[in-house]
């Protein structure tokens, strides 16, 4: 029997509480703030964790305030958002096709994007604005096809991930013919911006993300009672009262929004949104699609990923998506063989 709680307010409203979700939430926000610390203490002028506080609190000297609130605080603030916006998305995608491998990088959303960003860089030479923007149109643009071929009275988990890989061999196909394409500078610019990397974000890319995660959030975990009955079928989630494609459509559409402005900002950072839900729900040991606890992973894999990036290679500063790929990958043979041990697969 799981560990809840009932809260109840004066008025008669009552709130169930999972005790161990609350928890794992707790400590990896806890994880997550201490990581942006020493991340911000990191780089060619160390500042220690207690220095970094006093000047995040307006104690700092002249020096440290403009290395910590210009230069270094921008790029956390992008990666924890990144991070939590993929790994919400990630969840939404996951719960809504009720298949674990329902992630924006397998279902085609982060090549959509990728694809986006290559026409203005290849094509229009454009800017980092415009490179953003397309990556934003780009990846909503591939989500609108996937929902489309998927739609036979109503959008279905197994055909959902069916349309997602088919529009993402196409896409990567096409996003292949641009590269041929681009002169070199335009294709070492390209193939930088696809590996995904935090370097040079400025404050420019926060305040855009954040506004669009801070009414995307509530918007989403305002429908996570619909989502949660949803993952029992749709006849089931029809006679308990849920509009599911209303819902359904609305989840989806934030999930898309949520992953290409992600993308936008940090590049395609591969395999975050698959599996911080995935280790979210391993934390909580729960059923539901764990929202707040997958949000809260991915936004502590990143800003962990970020710091390794930067300090577990000698003199060698990698972009993080090769440490996100690298980790991803090892978690998938390690979830692979353990899989293959339970007899499941």
């Amino acid at each position: 029997m799981r560990n809840t709680r009932t809260l109840r307010t004066p008025g008669g409203l009552s709130l169930r509480t999972d005790v161990r979700a609350l928890t794992v939430v707790a400590v990896l926000l806890l994880a997550a703030s201490a990581a942006s610390v020493v991340l911000i203490g990191t780089g060619d002028f160390p500042i220690s964790f207690g220095d970094v506080l006093k000047t995040l609190a307006g104690n700092g000297t002249a020096g440290q305030d403009f290395i910590v609130n210009e230069l270094r605080l921008p790029r956390v603030l992008v990666g924890l958002l990144v991070g939590a916006s993929l790994g919400l998305g990630g969840a939404l995608f996951q719960a809504i096709s009720r298949n674990p491998l329902g992630s924006p990088d397998v279902l085609g959303l982060s090549q959509g994007s990728t694809s986006g960003a290559l026409v203005v860089i290849v094509l229009m030479s454009g800017s980092a604005t415009q490179v953003t923007v397309g990556a934003l149109i780009g990846g909503l643009l591939t989500g609108l096809a996937i929902y489309l071929l998927a739609w036979k009275q109503g959008v279905h988990g197994y055909r959902l991930v069916l349309a997602g890989i088919g529009v993402s061999a196409i896409v990567t196909a096409v996003n292949g013919y641009l590269l041929t394409k681009a002169d070199l500078v335009d294709a070492t610019r390209a193939v930088v911006w696809m590996t995904g990397s935090l370097n040079g974000r400025d404050w420019s890319q926060v305040w855009p993300l954040l506004a669009l995660c801070a009414v995307l959030v509530p918007l989403v975990l305002a429908n996570a009672r619909g989502l949660r009955m949803m993952e029992m079928g749709d006849d089931v989630s029809y006679a308990l009262g849920v509009r599911v494609e209303r819902v359904r459509m609305l989840l989806m559409v934030s999930a898309v929004l949520l992953t290409a402005a992600a993308t936008a900002a940090a590049g395609p950072v591969s395999f975050v949104a698959l599996t911080a839900p995935q280790l979210a729900r391993r934390l909580t040991r729960s059923p539901g699609p764990n929202l707040v606890p997958s949000l809260c992973m991915g936004a502590t894999l990143l800003v962990t990923a970020d710091w390794a990036s930067q300090r577990a290679f000698g003199a060698d500063q990698l972009p993080v998506g090769v440490v996100t790929g690298v980790l991803g990958g090892v978690y998938l043979l390690w979830l692979l063989v353990t899989e293959r041990k339970a007899g499941r697969i």
